[in-house]
C-alpha cells in the first residue's frame, strides 16, 4: 500500500529518504516525476536548441566543446529518463519536438507554455555564437546551483545520479564564461555581449520560480528541495556578479522570485 503524505512528510523530517521500489505517496511521486521531467526536458530542449551553433562556433577547439556539452546533456537526460517508474526512454524522446522556439520578442515570465515541460528559457531562440556562450554561462550557473540542491534530495536515486551531473552542468558554465570572454576578445567590445547578457538574464532568472510557487513548498515538504527560490536565486546573482565585472559587463536589474 502507497504511503500517505503526512507519513511521507514525517519520515522527511526525520531526516529519511526514499529508495528504488519503496512505497511513496501519490503526492512525492506526482511532484518528483514533475521535477524529473522538468529536468529531462529542459535538458533535451536545451541540447537540441544549441545543436545548430556548434558549426558557428569560431575555431575547431570551440566546436568540439560545444559538441561535448550537447552530448553530455543528452546523457543526463538519459539518466534521469531511466529513473522515471517505467517511462519507455525511445517514445519519450520522439514525444515532443524538442528544438521548437517560440518568437524571441516574448515575455513567457514563468508561466507554463508548450506540451512539454522544459523550462521557459528553453522556448527562445538563439542568436548566434555569441548570444549561445552568454546564455550557456548564464543558465549553466543557474543550472549547477539548482541541481546542487538535488545530490542531497530524498529521493536516494536522483540525488545519486546528480552528483556528476551537477559537477558537468558546472564545468559547462566555466566553458561558457571562457567562450564569452574570448568572444569579446575577438570582437574588441562589449556591445554584443552586454545586450546578450541583457536579454538573457531576466529569462534566466524566471527559472528559479516564484517566491510563492506551490510546487516549491511541496518540493521542501517532501525534501526534494531545500531552500527557497529566492535563497537560490540571490546565490546565482552573487556567483554572477563578480565574473562579470571582471569582463567589464554590467549585472541588469532581475526581477526578484
Amino acid at each position: 500500500m502507497a504511503k500517505t503524505d503526512s507519513e511521507v512528510i514525517e519520515h522527511v523530517k526525520n531526516g529519511g529518504s526514499f529508495a528504488a521500489g519503496d512505497d511513496l505517496s501519490p503526492g512525492y511521486r506526482g511532484e518528483l516525476m514533475r521535477l524529473m521531467a522538468v529536468f529531462v526536458d529542459s535538458e533535451m530542449a536545451g541540447a537540441a536548441g544549441f545543436v545548430p551553433f556548434i558549426n558557428s562556433a569560431p575555431g575547431l577547439k570551440e566546436r568540439v566543446i560545444a559538441a561535448r556539452i550537447v552530448s553530455e546533456k543528452y546523457a543526463h537526460a538519459a539518466q534521469v529518463l531511466e529513473l522515471m517508474f517505467g517511462v519507455n526512454p525511445e517514445l519519450y524522446v520522439r514525444s515532443h519536438c524538442w528544438w521548437s522556439r517560440l518568437d524571441r520578442d516574448l515575455d513567457l515570465g514563468v508561466r507554463r507554455v508548450g506540451s512539454d515541460k522544459r523550462l521557459n528559457v528553453f522556448h527562445y531562440p538563439l542568436q548566434g555564437w555569441q548570444d549561445a556562450v552568454t546564455l550557456n554561462y548564464v543558465m549553466g550557473t543557474a543550472s549547477a546551483i539548482q541541481l546542487a540542491e538535488l545530490t542531497a534530495c530524498s529521493y536516494a536515486p536522483l540525488a545519486g545520479v546528480m552528483g556528476d551531473i551537477a559537477t558537468r552542468e558546472k564545468r559547462h558554465a566555466d566553458l561558457g564564461y571562457k567562450g564569452l570572454e574570448l568572444s569579446i576578445e575577438r570582437a574588441r567590445s562589449h556591445g554584443e555581449a552586454q545586450a546578450a547578457l541583457d536579454y538573457w538574464m531576466p529569462r534566466v532568472a524566471a527559472t528559479f520560480g516564484r517566491k510563492d510557487s506551490d510546487h516549491g513548498a511541496q518540493y521542501r515538504k517532501y525534501g526534494l528541495r531545500k531552500n527557497s527560490s529566492a535563497e537560490l536565486l540571490n546565490r546565482w546573482i552573487a556567483e554572477l556578479e563578480p565574473r562579470l565585472k571582471a569582463l567589464k559587463l554590467t549585472l541588469p536589474p532581475v526581477p526578484p522570485a
